[in-house]
């Protein structure tokens, strides 16, 4: 997993309440196990007609926000079902951190273990920094994971809150099979006690 320290980029605004995730990846992508050529498929239905053709007022088809890698992003943010796509979608296309006044509690989990950070804030400072998104190719903020902050792009900072653990996992880029291999040498020492017992 990519680590994960600071981040400047453009914010792409998508003001909607309950994103739920066959939204941010439909269904009919979920066959592949492949983390990996999803992000094409993000927001397959509101980016494209049943004809394939791009929608073109769209926040991800507009020029300005194409290469974005930060969505400020409306309350409940990744509700529905549980499927682990819509965070490969969303990093295969880019997208590093989403900040919004709130997350489905096992979208918000799956984010940290793909290398994504998922920000809480208040809904006024979503607000201004929806507003801030707004801006198209002046959009850029960043985000100092380290220092717990968020800069805005007239200067201004945000503090946000994040679980230490977590933290420290996204910034070592560990996720459940790395924080596993760090026990590599205790687990393979409790292997070698169980090849010496008489019943193996």
């Amino acid at each position: 997993m990519e680590k994960f320290d600071k981040l400047t980029g453009i914010a792409a605004p998508l003001d909607i309440i309950n994103v739920d995730t066959d939204m941010i990846i439909p269904k009919q992508f979920l066959k592949t196990i492949q983390r990996s050529g999803l992000g094409k498929n993000l927001f397959d239905e509101m980016r494209y007609t049943p004809d394939g053709e791009e929608i073109a007022d769209f926040v991800l088809n507009q020029a300005a926000y194409r290469e974005a890698q930060i969505l400020v992003a409306g309350d409940n943010f990744g509700c529905g079902s549980s499927r682990e796509h819509a965070p490969w979608a969303l990093l295969d296309f880019g997208i590093r951190c989403i900040i919004a006044p709130s997350f489905a509690d096992i979208f918000y989990n799956n984010c940290f273990k793909n290398g994504i950070l998922p920000i809480v804030l208040p809904q006024a400072e979503v607000d201004k920094l929806m507003d801030d998104a707004k801006r198209g190719a002046n959009a850029t903020i960043s985000v100092d994971l380290e220092n717990q902050t968020i800069n805005g792009p007239d200067g201004g900072t945000i503090s946000f809150e994040v679980d230490g653990f977590r933290k420290q996992c996204l910034m070592e880029g560990l996720d459940d099979i790395g924080l596993t291999l760090q026990k590599a040498q205790a687990i393979n020492a409790y292997e070698e006690t169980l090849d010496a017992q008489p019943w193996r």
